[in-house]
């Protein structure tokens, strides 16, 4: 009988544990103590979550598409025999790719729910986030060409070292099981064995698999839009409470102290890659070192506080904490080498 009775209060209890809670509670949080902040919160985090809306979408659709169509073995053989082409294209593409660290998640969930090699990913993953076109000539605009080279350099370096890193950390058996469990609607419903076969790109001409393609792009459209809604509303927090300016004026001085400081600083500050430019142009001019401002823009590009929130929703500790790992130690190296050379 006692368990009659709790029974409802647990369930209730852990409906409740979910991000859509947190997404909220916290503007009724910042209502009660900043009033005026309330809005502007809110406005800020739907903003961010609207702009990566269209990437979701592309991922959902992608995702759904290819599990409907029973298209994992065709992506797993494409992969087979090739990581370490697979690790350099990664990392070079990720250069090119325009997306921020939050966007890249949805992607990022595609290839791995579709058996994608870590190492890959990783590559991807690590560089992604750094540079691309647009920033590339807004950083060279803002802090000069050096630096917006150096920056391009770094995120590949980081990429294909990332990279090769969690290739030999797989093969001794580090990484034997990389996402999170999450209930899922199953494969493709065409046998028992998703990964046998061949795919059928005509997938909405069968019932199971029109099925599929709806269950799957429901379930993943969900999962990652509370997780995103969650992790911009504590950017919105991050943005309004703690001014990207504060965080950086801590970092100055000379040698590699500064550059540690810096990486540290900026992993979980909110840094867009087109405000950053001319906010470090301005932090270097009072005294801030090269090698610091370009520690404190790769650590906040890559492990940021939003950016490791998805992350975590998606992947196993062992992963994520390597991800982090990777993306500090890349960060202070890139900035030590870096102010070595300019």
């Amino acid at each position: 009988m006692v368990e009659l009775t709790q029974s409802p209060r647990r369930d209730a209890w852990r409906h409740l544990r979910t991000p859509w809670t947190l997404v909220a509670v916290i503007p009724l949080i910042v209502a009660l103590l900043d009033p005026g902040q309330a809005l502007p919160v809110v406005r800020f985090a739907l903003a961010a979550l609207a702009g990566t809306l269209p990437f979701i979408l592309v991922a959902v659709l992608m995702i759904a598409c290819l599990k409907a169509s029973g298209a994992e073995a065709l992506i797993a053989r494409a992969f087979d025999g090739r990581e370490g082409r697979a690790i350099v294209m990664a990392a070079l593409f990720g250069g090119l790719a325009p997306f921020c660290s939050c966007e890249v998640i949805p992607f990022i969930a595609g290839l791995l729910a579709l058996g994608a090699p870590l190492a890959a990913v990783m590559a991807f993953w690590l560089s992604s986030p750094l540079i691309d076109p647009p920033t590339l000539l807004i950083t060279a605009a803002a802090l000069g060409w050096p630096f917006a080279i150096g920056k391009a350099v770094a995120a590949v370096a980081l990429g294909l070292a990332g990279g090769f890193a969690v290739r030999a950390l797989t093969g001794a058996g580090v990484f034997s099981d990389v996402l999170r469990r999450r209930r899922t609607s199953g494969g493709c419903g065409c046998g028992p064995d998703p990964l046998a076969g061949r795919p059928v790109w005509r997938f909405w001409t069968e019932r199971p698999r029109r099925r599929v393609f709806r269950d799957q792009a429901a379930e993943n459209l969900m999962f990652l839009l509370k997780w995103l809604a969650f992790a911009y509303m504590l950017e919105a927090l991050l943005v309004t409470y703690v001014p990207a300016e504060v965080i950086g004026g801590i970092v100055g001085g000379e040698g590699a102290g500064p550059v540690v400081i810096a990486a540290l600083v900026g992993m979980p500050a909110y840094l867009n890659a087109y405000v950053a430019p001319p906010l470090l142009a301005g932090l270097t001019d009072q005294g801030m070192t090269a090698g610091a401002a370009m520690a404190f823009m790769i650590a906040g590009s890559v492990s940021s506080i939003p950016a490791m929130t998805a992350v975590w929703s998606l992947v196993r500790p062992r992963v994520f904490f390597t991800y982090l790992g990777l993306g500090v130690a890349g960060a202070i190296l890139s900035g030590l080498a870096f102010g070595a050379l300019i």
